[in-house]
C-alpha cells in the first residue's frame, strides 16, 4: 500500500474521532430517567422543534443551583418569547441522587429534570465540570457549549436564545 494512502487514512480516522469526541453537533442516543422514573431519550429532546437548553448540575454544586434558580425567575417569559425549553440534568451519583427530587420540588422548578447518575450522557458529551450548558437550536444542532456560572450569565444565555429565535 502506498504510504500517502496510509497517511491519508490515518489522518481521516483521527479527524473523525476528534469530531465525534469534541465537535458533536447532535445529542447522542442516551436514555435517562426523569425524577419520577420515566425514561427519556436525550436525542428526542432535540427533535421537538424548539430551542432547548440542556443544563447539567448537581445538588452539591452551589453555582449550579444558583444558575438554575436565577433562570427559574425568567423561565416562563423565555418560554413565551422564544418557544424554548430547559432540561436540567442532574449528575448526582447513586449516593446523592435521592436528594434531587426533594430539592427540585422544594425549588418548584418548572423544568424537566433528568438523572444522569451513571454519567453516561456526561461521558458521551465529553465534559468535566458542572455547571455545563448546551444550547440546541430548533433543528436539534448543538450551537453553544458553556462551562461554569457567574452571576449574570443567565442574561448572556438569554441573548443567545433570542438570537436563535430570530433565525
Amino acid at each position: 500500500m502506498n504510504i500517502s494512502k496510509v497517511l491519508f487514512a490515518t489522518i481521516a480516522t483521527i479527524l473523525m474521532t476528534a469530531t465525534m469526541a469534541f465537535g458533536q453537533d447532535q445529542l447522542p442516543e442516551v436514555e435517562l430517567k426523569d425524577i419520577d422514573g420515566n425514561e427519556v431519550n436525550i436525542a428526542d429532546l432535540a427533535s421537538n422543534g424548539k430551542i432547548t437548553v440542556l443544563n447539567f448540575w448537581a445538588t452539591w454544586c452551589i453555582p449550579c443551583k444558583k444558575e438554575l434558580n436565577n433562570i427559574a425567575e425568567m423561565y416562563e417569559d423565555w418560554q413565551e418569547m422564544y418557544d424554548m425549553e430547559l432540561v436540567a440534568v442532574s449528575i448526582d451519583d447513586a449516593k446523592t441522587k435521592a436528594r434531587v427530587k426533594s430539592y427540585v420540588n422544594g425549588q418548584a422548578w418548572e423544568y424537566l429534570v433528568l438523572l444522569d447518575d451513571n454519567q453516561s450522557l456526561k461521558r458521551a458529551l465529553n465534559f468535566q465540570e458542572v455547571p455545563f450548558t448546551l444550547l440546541i437550536d430548533a433543528e436539534g444542532n448543538i450551537v453553544e457549549r458553556m462551562t461554569g456560572y457567574e452571576e449574570g450569565h443567565e442574561f448572556e444565555l438569554e441573548d443567545k436564545i433570542a438570537e436563535l429565535a430570530e433565525k
